[in-house]
């Protein structure tokens, strides 16, 4: 293999003489494989090895909300596709993401890093690529679950907002939207409360909110069976919906497909997590997979009965709680006191996805300034020794929240448009990190070992997770309709396009000049 091919580019190649198995080492630093991968992508043990597999599993369960987000996303696919649409899309979605996430698991085993995809890609690229793809998507990911956490906030404080509607509107209680910008920004203070405060207990609150996550799923379902107006299935698995007036049905279904991606969209989180995670290079891939494998499935089961209960959409849509599943929850029990329980549920879930999320974007933007990729790299990089946590990093994803909340008072459309970025930058970073696999494999150069090997199936599983992430990825920048007005327009492509070129001017002016990216610092072991 000629010098330049090498799947390791080093600072040192000398091979590294470490104690792997010394029984002086802290158990929450990790077992003798955790340090070994430390040890050969150059990055030393900060932060604490809390999680096992139950608490990383319970963490990506519940920032994925499968089941959950159909009730918040069902709007977009209904109206785009109809509920036939929306079932069979969701289902050929759900089979795209398990190979989405097997590649990535693979990785993830290959080099169980909290850099995640922008790590992955500067280890695989073609050498002359590696720098500037890495920093451009060390930039995507920061940006997007930066975005992610701010939506979702503002999507708990208006669904909290909604919640006070039913239940004390017109009364005593007259609704504003500014009333959900600050329910948000109070929910994104005590994300950072708990991720600071109570952080060490959140591999033990994963664990307790995952047995809601079922508990939760359990309860809905079986009220809905139970008392909600029923939809023959004949209709249901059936009509198609051209809602956008594309004068296709095909078309019209493809642009809803955000509200089949958005609930599967997410297992990576863990990876980001993986610092902090016991025997993370077998440990991640296992909780990868069986999170989209149980969430998939959650998904699709509330997917068929929230499309066969549903009632009349129209009504739902216009409620006066703005949020249209409690509106559902009402019609179905004729009761406020049982739509609040039922909605509850939902609601302690989302907030449940605030502080994984915060835990999640705090770690990548501590991750990506560790590699000089930020400036003020150093600030955004320290962790603080009584803590073992990243708390600047911690404190400026609230920042963030806040500023982009604060815009959502003056305009909901703008506040929109900005946290579209999420899901699009997010895809673009799996397509970028598979693609560099791929292109390994396609020119037969090394891969990593790795607990988890796709082995003579992986070429397979690469090219599929590649077509089905380039169809998604081109239909996520598609407006609900072919004539939308401004506030419906899609504004992803301008939002993610400004996004690449600022990266890349920063990069040309700056961080080319101090970022060298994750494989530069990479080691051999023998």
């Amino acid at each position: 293999m000629a010098p330049n091919d090498k799947l390791n580019y080093t600072k040192s190649d000398a091979p590294i003489d470490i104690e792997l198995d010394s029984d002086i080492v802290d158990p929450e630093d990790g077992n003798a494989q955790d340090r070994r991968d430390m040890t050969r992508m150059g990055k030393t043990q900060e932060l604490k090895r809390n999680f096992r597999f139950i608490s990383i599993f319970g963490f990506t369960m519940i920032l994925m909300q499968s089941w959950e987000a159909i009730f918040s996303l069902g709007a977009i696919g209904l109206t785009n596709g109809g509920t036939a649409g929306y079932i069979w899309l969701y289902l050929a979605s759900w089979v795209g993401w398990v190979f989405v996430n097997l590649s990535m698991a693979e990785m993830a085993s290959m080099a169980p890093t909290t850099g995640g995809q922008y790590h992955w890609v500067s280890e695989f690229a073609p050498r002359r690529h590696q720098k500037f793809l890495s920093y451009v998507m060390g930039w995507m990911c920061v940006l997007a679950w930066q975005t992610i956490i701010a939506s979702t906030c503002y999507i708990a404080g208006t669904q909290v907002q909604g919640l006070l509607v039913l239940n004390y509107a017109p009364r005593y209680y007259e609704p504003h939207p500014w009333h959900g910008t600050l329910l948000a920004i109070a929910l994104a203070a005590f994300g950072v409360f708990f991720n600071i405060v109570l952080a060490r207990r959140l591999p033990l609150v994963e664990a307790g909110l995952l047995c809601i996550h079922i508990l939760g799923f359990v309860a809905i379902l079986v009220t809905l069976w139970v008392l909600a107006p029923r939809t023959p299935a004949s209709e249901v698995f059936t009509t198609f919906n051209d809602g956008g007036g594309w004068d296709s049905v095909g078309t019209s279904t493809m642009v809803g497909i955000t509200a089949s991606l958005l609930p599967l969209l997410g297992a990576d989180a863990a990876v980001h997590m993986s610092e902090e995670l016991q025997d993370a290079s077998r440990t991640l891939p296992r909780s990868m997979i069986a999170t989209t494998l149980v969430n998939g499935a959650l998904g699709w089961i509330m997917l068929i009965t929230f499309c066969s209960t549903l009632g009349n959409l129209t009504d739902i849509l216009d409620s006066e709680t703005g949020v249209p599943f409690i509106a559902m929850f009402y019609n179905t029990t004729q009761s406020a006191g049982g739509a609040t329980a039922m909605s509850v549920l939902i609601i302690i879930m989302t907030i449940a996805g605030i502080l994984t999320q915060h835990a999640t974007a705090s770690r990548q933007l501590w991750a990506f300034s560790r590699d000089k990729g930020m400036p003020f790299s150093s600030w955004f990089s320290y962790v603080y020794p009584r803590l073992n946590l990243p708390v600047n990093s911690i404190i400026t994803t609230l920042i963030f929240t806040i500023l982009l909340s604060l815009i959502a008072i003056g305009s909901p459309v703008a506040f929109n448009t900005l946290t579209s970025l999420g899901g699009t930058a997010i895809l673009s970073s799996y397509v970028c990190s598979i693609g560099c696999v791929l292109w390994r494999r396609l020119a037969h150069k090394p891969l990593l070992p790795s607990k988890l090997s796709l082995g003579r199936y992986g070429l397979f599983i690469n090219v599929v997770s590649m077509l089905f992430l380039l169809v998604a990825f081109v239909f996520s920048f598609f407006p609900p309709s072919p004539m939308p007005t401004p506030d419906l327009m899609n504004w992803n492509i301008l939002i993610w396009g400004s996004t690449v070129v600022g990266s890349l001017v920063y990069y040309a002016a700056v961080a080319r000049k101090q970022y060298v990216g994750p494989v530069e610092y990479v080691r051999k072991l023998d």
